[in-house]
């Protein structure tokens, strides 16, 4: 064994011999303010939360913090948080020998009952290997022992858990809430029954725990052409295709009221509440809000009271209301004005994600009037109104620059938009727009006779996602995405604009981790091997290096990303239960295609998408 430090040693060792040679080290020691540290002699499962990022981007991540809360509130459990060692400090770990340890009490990961790592993007893959390795935790889940711990993933990414089903145990795919809880009930049952073998214990998970899924349980059959035939379970009484799990009431599990503050500047430093989870307006390029159905609205007093306890807990100067559509909350005038007229004395702001582009738009404004003026954030996601309609984005130019002009006169100066180039159908007259539309908006503020506004564009590539609409579509070659990238920022030249986009390559490897198989195990293992980790990091992504692994394992990029998928073909992820049926992807894809647009079904009626949670009858607005 590598790592082979006693764990009472763990502390010296940081503190003499790795931590003085490291980048922020304050990062790697923990005894952050609510963090909470339990006696492991009196409790039954050890659980580590594994995020596989940046300690900046993981502590400032939600969805840990409340499983972190739900966990610790159970006096049976002790869950504790490690995240991923950036390079400098991976390699001090392997010089001295040290394991990769939580952050609570420097417990090896090797030693918990439990590490769930929360995949949120696909170019974190190789990071969960980092983290895996420096725990001396075998990789593959195959050559684990008894005595190793359970390794458990879930977040967006599990969705298709096939690219990553080599070296996780058991997947817990949708809401994690209940999940977890039933993970940790049930791995006691099975304890206390008999001394079970390791397969008997993912059997037993697999059958009884909401949205289980364990790779090695189920069979793979290839057609001749390496596309999918079947994916069947190998074990009687797992379920052949496994279903999400679902919180139905999101008020039952309330928000951290005392979450955790970082020791160096994180990525949002601040109070995060989650207003809504799920959105029913349907774009059909996006995973979330097909992953995140239905739509479910959190109490407003709960959401004022978690907001003051969270002040009183942490002194954070900003609070955050998270939703992908915040703009569909009931209560959100109400809810701003409570908050702004709480926390306005105490010169706390208030901060809203991007807004959603509609006719309510410019009644916003006078309601932001207190919030902090930073920038107005909008993503129109295409810039012609034939392209948004194929996308199912039924809003009108005059929508956008209809609020933009409101949020002028109530004093905003910097507009962002999103944008995608590459969507389904799109032409160059579409690419063409999007500068057209941005000039629009700068030049609004001019007209108010004040000075053209400055506005900041985002554009990402689009990327085919599995449980969507377009997850039959192509997504367009490298070349042809660099080609319109050049067009744009050639079109946008000398304007008081500013461009950001993706990088293709990126966004290439991101759809071919985002759409493939179990045999892309593989390939992940020989990247990790040649050092490539952190790949969302600019400063550490090797694309080079990918692009080489991809030649050498045989891996046809153009297979996973670049391909138009016939309908009947099955789909690595097929065999994982949404929520939404592949009939209604199907329609929507046919309308797409006509340029139909498909109402909101919380505006009309169900649109029968397949959930069981009929959405029609909660209603849209911001009424009190």
């Amino acid at each position: 064994m590598l790592y082979d430090i006693m764990h009472d040693d763990i502390r010296t060792v940081l503190n003499e011999r790795v931590l003085p040679f490291v980048e922020m080290p304050a990062q790697y020691v923990g005894g952050e303010p609510n963090a909470i540290v339990k006696d492991h002699s009196k409790v039954d499962v050890k659980f580590a939360l594994a995020f596989p990022d940046a300690y900046t981007v993981g502590i400032s991540h939600l969805g840990m913090q409340i499983l972190y809360t739900i966990l610790n509130a159970r006096e049976d459990v002790a869950a504790e948080r490690s995240y991923a060692p950036f390079p400098d400090m991976a390699a001090k770990m392997r010089e001295e020998h040290l394991p990769l340890y939580s952050l609570e009490t420097y417990t090896p990961l090797r030693d918990f009952d439990i590490v769930g790592f929360s995949l949120q993007y696909e170019m974190c893959a190789t990071n969960v290997l980092l983290m895996l390795d420096l725990a001396g935790i075998p990789l593959l889940s195959e050559r684990r022992a008894p005595e190793d711990p359970l390794i458990v993933a879930g977040g967006p990414c599990a969705f298709n858990p096939e690219p990553m089903s080599s070296f996780i145990d058991l997947f817990i795919i949708g809401d994690g809430e209940e999940a977890v809880t039933a993970l940790v009930d049930e791995l006691k049952a099975v304890r206390r029954r008999k001394k079970a073998s390791r397969r008997e214990i993912l059997i037993h998970l697999a059958k009884k725990v909401p949205g289980a899924y364990a790779p090695s349980l189920y069979d793979v059959e290839y057609n001749d052409d390496g596309t999918i035939k079947s994916v069947k379970p190998a074990v009687k009484g797992v379920p052949e295709r496994v279903k999400a799990a679902l919180v139905k009431d999101i008020n039952s599990f309330p928000l951290p009221g005392k979450p955790l503050v970082p020791l160096v500047e994180a990525v949002h430093d601040r109070i995060s509440l989650e207003v809504i989870r799920g959105c029913t307006h349907g774009c059909r390029f996006c995973q979330a809000g097909i992953i995140k159905r239905p739509f479910r609205a959190r109490d407003p007093l709960k959401l004022m009271e978690a907001a003051r306890e969270c002040y009183r807990a942490t002194g954070y100067s900003e609070i955050s209301l998270g939703a992908l559509s915040i703009s569909d909350y009931p209560h959100l005038y109400p809810l701003l004005k409570g908050l702004t007229a709480y926390f306005d004395p105490l010169c706390v702001n208030v901060s809203l994600p991007s807004l959603r582009v509609n006719k309510e738009l410019k009644e916003l404004p006078s309601v932001l009037n207190s919030v902090r003026k930073s920038g107005l954030t909008l993503a129109p996601e295409a810039a012609s109104e034939s392209l948004r309609l194929r996308i199912n984005k039924n809003i009108t130019d005059e929508d956008l620059l209809t609020g933009a002009r409101e949020a002028y006169v109530a004093g905003w100066e910097t507009v962002k938009l999103y944008f995608m180039v590459g969507l389904p159908g799109e032409t160059d007259a579409d690419v063409d727009a999007i500068a057209k539309l941005a000039k629009k908006v700068s030049l609004l503020r001019k007209e108010l006779g004040k000075s053209p506004a400055r506005v900041n564009i985002s554009v990402a590539p689009f990327v085919p996602k599995p449980h969507t609409p377009f997850q039959w579509e192509a997504m367009l070659s490298p070349d042809t995405l660099r080609m319109r990238q050049a067009k744009l920022k050639s079109d946008i030249k000398g304007q008081n604009i500013w461009l950001k986009s993706h990088r293709v390559d990126r966004s290439q490897l991101e759809a071919i981790l985002a759409r493939g198989d179990r045999t892309l195990g593989i390939t992940i293992f020989e990247a990790y091997r040649r050092d490539c980790v952190f790949d969302a990091w600019e400063e550490h992504f090797k694309i080079e290096t990918w692009e080489q692994v991809l030649r050498d394992c045989g891996v046809d990029a153009a297979f996973y990303a670049n391909r138009e998928r016939p309908e009947y073909e099955v789909f690595p992820w097929d065999h994982i239960d949404a929520g939404v049926t592949r009939k209604f992807l199907l329609a929507e894809r046919h309308r797409a295609l006509k340029g139909e647009v498909t109402t909101d079904c919380r505006e009309a009626h169900c649109n029968a998408c397949g959930h069981e949670k009929d959405c029609s009858d909660l209603k849209t607005g911001h009424e009190g």
